[in-house]
């Protein structure tokens, strides 16, 4: 089970995803109360292992600017996080680091990973961050196949049910590992990346 713990802001918060194990840690680069600048996540990606994908998290702004902030903060991934065309996917191919394509689940959502050139595929809540579940009935008896996350509202107290309900590839928490918005807690990460490795199928 791969697993991603978003919007890490400090030193302490990267050291503790790292030593609990996660596969991916996420810099919100554009407007959020979890953003940092691109030379705050240059530094913060510097001490994560080359075994932990960094990844750089965009919201709202064009493909040419979410390159620009990715390379600025030396991330190996950039993840679209909204309604972003297929031509945006197609304007940041080729650049130096993977893509991630996170969107809700809507009626004319295309759920097959890669269909806009993405490496990885993440289903989330309508409103990124807001730390609200979705009805994972949604995904209905054809859920995507191959390298794609469940988020939204997931937490160590809901994740086992989550992955046995939806069977992701991997899942992705934010707000469902923070003491108050915006500040991690970073027993709830050690948690959480424990349970979900746990309820992984076998």
């Amino acid at each position: 089970m791969f697993v991603k713990v978003c919007g890490v802001r400090t030193e302490a918060d990267v050291a503790t995803v790292v030593a609990a194990g996660a596969d991916a840690v996420g810099f919100v680069l554009t407007d959020s109360v979890r953003r940092v600048d691109p030379g705050q996540a240059r530094l913060l990606t510097a001490g994560v292992p080359p075994a932990v994908l960094t990844v750089g998290v965009v919201h709202g702004v064009a493909a040419a600017e979410a390159a620009r902030l990715a390379v600025a903060a030396g991330v190996r991934a950039l993840q679209l996080h909204g309604d972003y065309s297929r031509s945006a996917f197609e304007e940041l191919a080729g650049l130096p680091f993977q893509l991630i394509r996170a969107t809700t689940l809507r009626a004319d959502t295309d759920v097959r990973v890669g269909a806009y050139g993405e490496e990885l595929l993440l289903l989330d809540s309508p409103v990124a961050g807001s730390g609200e579940r979705w009805d994972l009935s949604l995904l209905g008896a054809a859920p995507p196949q191959g390298r794609w996350l469940l988020a939204g509202g997931l937490s160590p107290d809901n994740v086992a049910d989550a992955i046995v309900a939806a069977r992701p590839w991997g899942v992705d928490v934010s707000s469902g590992v923070e003491a108050s918005r915006g500040v991690k807690d970073h027993d709830l990460i050690r948690r959480f990346v424990a349970t979900a490795r746990s309820a992984a199928p076998q």
